[in-house]
């Protein structure tokens, strides 16, 4: 049954997934039923076969997510604002562990949430126009979906908060030195560099890729000995699936592999 989206486009071309936040009059900004139909969306993506990688991206030249919807914002309580918190990082949660790759294209403007959605993302490229920040303590307020966790752990303890307790926006440039993302292309380019990746990871194996990134999520703040047992953990699973038996025969006989992702 298809789920109908009033602020996303979401499509599905060449076995690429789009998720496109469609408020262009609002920069595309985060409200409740926003993130509630990107929860919707995500799953929908997960449970698509034909989907092998998924690109997130916003509508229009100006902006990714220019941040929380802050009239909402304006309205919430103690209750209400944890509540709204837990719904952001359930979200973001289910983008950082999807088991297909998510490009996470930055055109413009992502602050706040915006920034924060773009560090679940498994790779973020950015547009040569794009800004990101966390400007969240100069509405006396602080990131909720994660941004206190997930960019301390991209850019180092002492850079993120930096960038927290000042809530400066930076240029791409500055993004892509601090290692915040992988990329910055010139704003044309952004949507086919993103293309051309997603392709590239979607030829791979979709179990080898379901379990590179679990076992890159659960073992990166363990003890090495740990992360080592998860990863020798997800390797015994690969070896077991019939895509693992087609790539190494596929290798063999010098062939290209006919992934089934089984």
């Amino acid at each position: 049954m298809s789920v109908e989206f009033k602020n996303l486009i979401v499509k599905v071309e060449e076995a690429i997934g789009w998720i496109i936040i469609n408020r262009p009059d609002k920069l595309n900004a985060l409200n409740w039923q926003t993130i509630e139909e990107l929860q919707a969306a995500f799953q929908a993506q997960a449970g698509n076969p034909e989907v092998r990688a998924v690109i997130l991206t916003g509508s229009g030249e100006k902006a990714f997510m220019a941040g929380a919807d802050i009239g909402e914002l304006a309205e919430l309580d103690a209750n209400k604002g944890q509540r709204y918190a837990r719904m952001g990082q359930n979200v973001t949660e289910l983008i950082e562990s999807f088991p297909k790759p998510v490009i996470a294209a930055i055109n413009g403007f992502a602050l706040g949430g915006g920034t924060e959605f773009a560090m679940a993302c498994h790779v973020r490229i950015a547009s040569s126009n794009a800004k990101m920040g966390q400007p969240e303590v100069k509405l006396g307020l602080i990131a909720g979906y994660g941004g206190t966790q997930r960019l301390a752990r991209l850019v180092g303890k002492g850079r993120a908060l930096e960038l927290l307790l000042t809530g400066r926006m930076i240029d791409a440039q500055e993004a892509y030195r601090l290692g915040l993302v992988n990329a910055v292309v010139p704003a044309q380019d952004l949507l086919p560099t993103c293309v051309t990746l997603a392709k590239e990871m979607a030829a791979n194996a979709p179990l080898a890729l379901g379990y590179t990134i679990q076992a890159v999520k659960d073992g990166l703040d363990r003890p090495l000995a740990e992360a080592l047992e998860i990863e020798a953990k997800y390797f015994g699973r690969a070896c077991a699936s019939e895509d693992s038996t087609e790539g190494t025969k596929a290798f063999l006989e010098k062939r290209k592999p006919n992934f089934r992702g089984r």
